[in-house]
């Protein structure tokens, strides 16, 4: 299995977190390094806690399961 595919099969286990509280994410692209560039939608999209949200809750689960994982960012 690819980095893509680990990440995005993990990605897939936390969206029904996200969509429970009306959010949703959507991968965008892994670079090289491991930079992980998602899209938070829906109420995550404009949320005013959405930083926390992908730093506290998306990156760190990655992070913690991915281990080539680096940072994920948001893309607009």
């Amino acid at each position: 299995m690819t980095l893509e595919e680990q990440v995005k099969e993990a990605l897939e286990k936390m969206r029904p977190q996200l969509q429970a509280d009306g959010g949703d994410l959507e991968f965008i692209k892994l670079e090289d390094g491991g930079k992980v560039h998602v899209k938070l939608t829906g109420a995550c999209g404009n949320c005013p806690m959405a930083t926390m949200t992908l730093k506290q809750g998306v990156e760190r689960f990655l992070k913690d399961t991915i281990p080539e994982v680096t940072e994920v960012v948001q893309a607009f």
